[in-house]
């Protein structure tokens, strides 16, 4: 819905756990901050305040998480 009016176009999160995270998965050789403010953007539009960007295409699986907040 934007402002009363309902679009039937959207976007398909990967993951949203209990509506509290959104989960973002990639596998690219390098997350660029469009990636980012994509998540973001999605965060702002279902209020959600916590996501996370996966990206599978790393050695340890850990330097593939990076944190996105909205309005913490």
């Amino acid at each position: 819905m934007y402002e009363d009016i309902k679009m039937d176009l959207g976007f398909r999160s990967d993951v949203i756990v209990e509506d509290r995270i959104m989960i973002e998965l990639k596998s690219v050789e390098t997350v660029t901050p469009v990636h980012y403010k994509i998540l973001l953007t999605y965060l702002r539009l279902t209020n959600i305040k916590l996501g996370l960007m996966i990206n599978f295409n790393v050695e340890l699986i850990k330097d593939g998480i990076k944190r996105v907040v909205n309005n913490l």
